[in-house]
């Protein structure tokens, strides 16, 4: 967006112009809007002014900047082309709104044009009036599955070209998010499933992303239905992973293909799936469920003395152990690593579900003898009550009697309970065709799978860029709507990166929101209306950081002239 200034009628305002290709007409747009005044505000009566609001700059300052160094609109005009307003915004221009308005305040599509009239930066040139919850979603109809995988592949292209990311490295996962959509509302999306909230009464809709292993940047995603496989969610996205594969070689500028590998939890191991990655040009590195054959072969190696040992530099205090064999018809290194923050989370909730356990036995117990409970009831209470946390490995229990007259004893054996803490707790098994990798590296990049999962911290309920509450019921506007969300945890992201902060990136954030100017309406003597003008806060070292990186002095000057000022006082 161009910005500068003009005379009108005598006095000078500035303005803000921008140029969107409309491919349907196949020429270009030009837009112009008046941002206010560029005359130096008049003298003022202090003793006769007040504070009439305040309007954001930071924040979404910055995000625009992320955008515009990517040209989010344009490729999201490019590649759905037609699913616009003829005379309101493009569908690039309110999906980036709605991003925008995600990572920055949260809330309904009707509430958008109250918030990009509360921003002093701007989104588009077209009024905040024509940016309504009506146009979302006459927009999202027309939008199509492959018109959205071909915008996720540019939007990834141009942020690894341009924010010189790392990509050899990236991890998946899934999860799914809470609807209140009614039972009786048609759709294909929502569905009842294995909601990660615990809740069984809601209908969910589930989310796949796959995440670079720095910067916790999302490159590619799948909105599916909430009743879906992790592995079927993986499968359909085989397609996509071989495009994004040579997208990613085209942004980072490479002349031969790269090795990238692809990290996952045990949700997703099937050996097809293993066989598939390969055909598409991806390594493999996922944690393998620790019931799996391999799996329990290698913690048995692992067990052995001497044969788990410390790795150096940065993992100095992890200890693995690591052996090569078969899984199925596949050559595999496997790798049992020993982390000690799970293996204290494990202990604390088998402590928890052992006190349940010891409770519901005792009652079982003494409800035995009664006469109340046959013995094949009480068998299936036990092992219900045994199911949880590894509690069926180390608390041995015993039923006898007749089938009406059943008895119970049961004891938790201290020595299978520390041998379980020794030989199983705390170990995860890696699985990877990466064998000329070292043990280190083989850890470092499993532990990539964090990304995706903050990444999903931050997408939901209470987090910083939520995919609810979500007030779309149709499919078409609940996939749109969940790649806006993406969209806004991708601009986060990579503002991050820009600004180079250690802060996390909810601290970022709110220390960006509090760049915002303040609205102040004051009596000049003279005749006319009472002119408003527009306030800079005191700014911390960090915050004249972002004013200078994200070019907020475009919006509003009155920043760059206050630093100055204070600058050249000091």
């Amino acid at each position: 967006m161009h910005i500068f200034e003009r005379e009108i009628n005598g006095h000078r305002y500035r303005i803000a112009a921008q140029s969107v290709w409309d491919p349907v007409l196949g020429r270009s747009d030009a837009r112009q809007t008046v941002l206010g005044p560029a005359a130096p505000p008049p003298v003022a009566d202090l003793g006769a002014t007040r504070t009439v609001g305040r309007r954001a700059v930071g924040d979404v300052g910055a995000l625009v900047w992320v955008a515009e160094q990517l040209d989010i609109v344009a490729l999201i005009d490019q590649a759905c082309a037609g699913a616009g307003s003829k005379t309101g915004p493009s569908i690039g221009e309110l999906t980036l709104a709605v991003a925008i308005q995600r990572a920055c305040a949260p809330g309904s599509k009707r509430d958008l044009a109250e918030f990009l009239d509360s921003s002093v930066a701007r989104v588009s040139c077209l009024p905040s009036k024509t940016f309504s919850g009506q146009a979302f979603h006459r927009a999202a109809v027309r939008v199509s599955d492959l018109q959205l995988e071909q915008v996720q592949l540019a939007i990834a292209k141009a942020a690894v070209a341009r924010f010189e990311l790392s990509a050899n490295v990236l991890a998946f996962d899934t999860t799914n998010f809470d609807t209140h959509i009614a039972t009786t509302t048609a759709g294909e999306l929502a569905r009842r499933g294995h909601a990660k909230s615990k809740r069984g009464d809601l209908r969910v809709v589930g989310l796949g992303l796959l995440a670079s292993e720095t910067g916790h940047v999302p490159l590619l995603y799948r909105t599916y239905a909430g009743n879906g496989s992790d592995q079927g969610v993986l499968a359909a996205c085989l397609k996509g992973l071989g495009e994004l594969h040579d997208a990613l070689d085209a942004g980072e500028g490479r002349k031969t293909p790269a090795q990238r590998t692809l990290v996952r939890d045990g949700g997703f191991w099937s050996p097809q799936l293993e066989l598939d990655l390969d055909v598409a040009g991806y390594y493999s590195l996922i944690s393998l469920p620790l019931g799996h054959g391999a799996a329990e072969k290698a913690l048995e190696m692992a067990a052995g003395r001497g044969a788990m040992k410390r790795l150096g530099g940065k993992l100095g205090d992890v200890r693995a152990a690591r052996m090569r064999t078969k899984v199925g018809e596949l050559d595999r290194t496997l790798v049992v690593v020993e982390s000690e923050e799970l293996l204290k989370g494990q202990k604390r909730g088998i402590a928890a579900a052992l006190r349940k356990a010891r409770t519901q036995l005792r009652k079982l117990e003494q409800l035995a003898p009664s006469g109340r409970v046959s013995r094949t009831e009480l068998e299936r209470r036990t092992r219900k009550a045994l199911a949880r946390e590894n509690l069926s490995r180390f608390v041995v229990w015993h039923i006898g009697g007749a089938e009406k007259a059943p008895t119970l004893s049961w004891h938790v054996d201290a020595q299978l309970r520390r041998q379980l803490e020794t030989t199983r707790l705390g170990r995860r098994v890696l699985c990877t065709d990466r064998h000329i990798w070292s043990t280190g590296r083989i850890v470092h990049a499993f532990r990539g799978q964090w990304n995706v999962e903050e990444l999903f911290r931050r997408a939901k309920k209470g987090g910083l860029v939520p995919w609810g509450p979500s007030f779309q019921r149709a499919d078409s506007s609940l996939r749109l709507h969940t790649f806006a969300t993406v969209l806004g945890l991708t601009l986060v992201s990579l503002a991050k990166i820009a600004l180079g902060t250690k802060a996390s990136a909810l601290s970022m954030m709110r220390n960006l929101s509090e760049i915002e100017a303040t609205l102040v309406r004051t009596t000049t003597g003279g005749r006319g209306r009472r002119p408003t003008v527009m306030l800079a806060p005191d700014l911390t070292a960090e915050q004249k950081d972002a004013v200078v990186t994200f070019e907020l002095g475009r919006w509003f000057p009155t920043l760059l002239s206050c630093m100055a000022s204070r600058a050249a006082a000091a």
